[in-house]
């Protein structure tokens, strides 16, 4: 077994081994490798620390990992089948390295009684923050009629990136002060390797604004979508935009051999089109002061 920290060239190996992380154990299902990619991706990941990613190899390939999430203070852990003996060992490299003065937190499913476990032997205890995994079975029709004078569009590398940027900042929730965009400095999401521009689907008004959004992450290599992410204009709330660019997005990743859709999400309009919950997690901390 040899460990070593992350390197550019380490990133489809990362990848490969989330996927099959979670082809054999879908209670890790909250960190695959479409999470992992959409983070990586985007503007407020903090890339100057990448190099603290711990990986653990056996020959050339990757069996355990500790990644930090967006910012130091919370990580995932996780070891292959058959290398669960080397958890302890993740764990304590996730707390050493990529905790943030508070201390460090990890999601660790409710089923997995033995990452629990190990995660109590290390001093790690439940928290009040959780999430939840809801799924879809995708072996259903998608048909959801868009709003009046909107219509579909591919959302990818031809578009504006000014105005993607700024319609992420309304959809998220930001505001509606045009300067107080400007001088935020927001940018969109970076490239992504694995990107599909098919998935990646835009409800678009007739004067070419973008309203609603869905983006999808898929690879042949895998029988699941992830859905990240999801966001409306306040305006077009509440009007079937985000509906119907979801369920076109989905009908695309059936079409192209996904079974099963999965969103990080306990809100009620995910269950409202169907997806059901099916997983819950726990966040364990250990804090600094009790270190």
């Amino acid at each position: 077994m040899e460990f070593r920290r992350y390197v550019e060239t380490d990133y489809n190996a990362l990848c490969d081994f989330l996927i099959e992380l979670n082809r054999a154990d879908c209670t890790h299902i909250n960190w695959n490798w479409a999470r992992f990619e959409w983070m990586y991706g985007h503007p407020e990941f903090d890339l100057s620390a990448i190099c603290s990613i711990g990986l653990w190899f056996d020959g050339e390939r990757i069996v355990g990992a500790a990644i930090y999430d967006m910012y130091f203070g919370e990580a995932f852990c996780g070891v292959l089948p058959g290398y669960e003996a080397q958890y302890a060992a993740v764990l304590q490299y996730a707390y050493m390295e990529l905790k943030d003065d508070a201390g460090l937190g990890i999601a660790v499913c409710d089923e997995n009684g033995a990452e629990i476990a190990a995660a109590a032997a290390e001093g790690f205890a439940a928290a009040e923050q959780d999430e939840t995994i809801m799924s879809m079975d995708l072996s259903r029709s998608f048909r959801a009629g868009l709003p009046e004078g909107l219509h579909f569009e591919e959302i990818g590398p031809g578009t504006d990136e000014k105005a993607l940027a700024w319609f992420f900042w309304q959809g998220f929730d930001h505001g509606s002060d045009r300067s107080e965009f400007e001088q935020s400095g927001q940018t969109p999401p970076r490239a992504r390797v694995h990107f599909d521009q098919r998935l990646s689907v835009g409800a678009v008004t007739e004067d070419g604004e973008l309203v609603s959004y869905c983006c999808l992450w898929f690879c042949s290599g895998t029988d699941y979508a992830y859905v990240e992410p999801v966001c409306t204009v306040p305006a077009w709330r509440g009007k079937g935009a985000a509906r119907a660019v979801i369920f076109e997005a989905l009908g695309r990743a059936a079409a192209l051999g996904a079974k099963k859709a999965y969103v990080i999400s306990d809100l009620a309009f995910y269950e409202k089109l169907g997806f059901r919950k099916e997983l819950h997690y726990t966040f364990y901390r250990k804090n600094t002061a009790d270190s």
